[in-house]
């Protein structure tokens, strides 16, 4: 049985750890200070994220009710970025505005098959929690793990959020997609609730596990509006965001760019280069054969201001994934106004969308095509109307994007659901 390399795993030594809160001792009486005349202040260049659906939300109790949060170990390491890392950290920073403080655990192992350590590190952490404990789940350790999750479904609340289903990942054998999904069916059939980040992720989960369509949720991430990317001549400069695994195809988006050197492309690939080291060398190889050194560039993970100057240069966004739920790098792109082309799976086309006045913001190409790729390529360089048409459209799904307090709105009612079938069974 081969190795299982899941993009985000974090092999670390197996704990558990729960987030603490430190108290803050009060601060001394100061003298009454005298009034100053307010400071003007520059306009903002972008648009706050704003909703219809939340200008009238009911006001949140102070008391919050509680969550416990299980999470792979490194969910935080910058060096291992990932969507479903940055998904699980935000909604920790937004669910308390609605009403549900967070507590997170993390525990250590290869996930989702961690060794027999890991195994007892999560068994040991779910057995500590009282009955009726209302608990989500990260995926990538629940899903690989029936035997610890299962027995304890029957007193805990349990949720499970699915970023990816295990077995959909790129480049496994197929005896051991086969397995992953056997043990991700058992967990998920098991659970009171499941969670897809897409209304594909959650159309795919009832279909392919058999599960209750009543049980399944979707709580699509969220997206934070930016300043517009003034990209670099409109044109050129190519951004792909993902971290560097088979199931994000950097290699066709290489062999695509490869047959178009006679367009004035530059292509920069932010992502993990860490995660399957002979996936990454042989992308390094392509770029080499091809003579195209000086113009696709690996350059490993970024994030904060070196990430937001990334999307600034940019001009188009370039996805060649084989699978995906939903796609948080189109919607960061978006977010800054940058058009988009990338490959017709799974929750990516949700995450392109249409802007409010119909218009579409990116180009979609089927998966194992990089003729078909490289044809759009072709049609973004040659076709001004096609790049102002998408540009347009990419402005309009900006302002029109769900903020992630949307996200942590629809995770809060389905946690609030859990809580309701406790005090009734009780």
């Amino acid at each position: 049985m081969s190795d299982v390399i899941i993009d985000r795993s974090a092999p670390t030594a197996p704990t558990a750890q729960t987030m603490q809160t430190v108290p803050v001792a009060a601060a001394a009486p100061t003298a009454p200070v005298a009034p100053t005349t307010p400071v003007a202040r520059p306009p903002l260049d972008y648009v706050p994220v704003q909703h219809a659906a939340l200008t009238n939300a009911e006001i949140i109790p102070m008391s919050l009710h509680t969550l416990h949060f299980v999470l792979p170990a490194g969910v935080d390491d910058p060096a291992r970025p990932s969507g479903g890392n940055a998904y699980d950290r935000r909604i920790c920073l937004d669910l308390p505005g609605f009403g549900w403080q967070v507590v997170k655990h993390t525990v250590g192992g290869d996930w989702p098959d961690p060794g027999a350590d890991g195994r007892a590190a999560l068994a040991r952490t779910l057995r500590e929690l009282p009955d009726d404990t209302v608990v989500l789940l990260d995926g990538l350790v629940a899903c690989g793990v029936p035997e610890v999750v299962v027995p304890e479904a029957g007193r805990l609340r349990l949720a499970v959020l699915v970023h990816l289903p295990l077995g959909d990942e790129t480049g496994l054998e197929a005896d051991v997609a086969a397995a992953l999904d056997a043990k991700e069916r058992e967990t998920l059939r098991a659970v009171s609730a499941v969670i897809g980040t897409s209304d594909w992720a959650v159309r795919r989960l009832v279909s392919h596990h058999g599960l209750a369509p009543e049980r399944v949720h979707v709580a699509a991430p969220g997206a934070d509006i930016a300043p517009l990317a003034s990209g670099t001549d409109g044109l050129s400069q190519l951004l792909c965001v993902a971290s560097v695994t088979p199931r994000k195809g950097q290699h066709r988006l290489v062999e695509a760019l490869a047959t178009a050197t006679d367009l004035p492309w530059s292509c920069v690939c932010v992502g993990s280069l860490t995660q399957d080291a002979e996936y990454v060398a042989g992308v390094r190889e392509l770029i080499t054969a091809y003579g195209l050194g000086d113009r696709f560039h690996l350059v490993g993970p970024r994030s904060g201001a070196a990430l937001d100057a990334s999307y600034a240069a940019a001009d188009l966004m370039v996805l060649a994934s084989y699978a995906e739920t939903y796609g948080m790098a189109v919607t960061e792109a978006l977010a800054r106004g940058i058009p988009v082309l990338a490959t017709d799976v799974g929750g990516l086309p949700e995450a392109v969308g249409r802007a409010p006045d119909g218009g579409v913001p990116g180009i979609l190409v089927p998966p194992e095509d990089p003729a078909a790729l490289a044809a759009e390529l072709r049609g973004w360089f040659g076709e001004a109307d096609v790049r102002r048409r998408l540009k347009a459209a990419a402005r309009g799904r900006r302002a029109a994007l769900d903020g992630w307090a949307t996200t942590a709105r629809s995770l809060a009612g389905v946690f609030g659901r859990l809580r309701s079938e406790s005090r009734e069974a009780a």
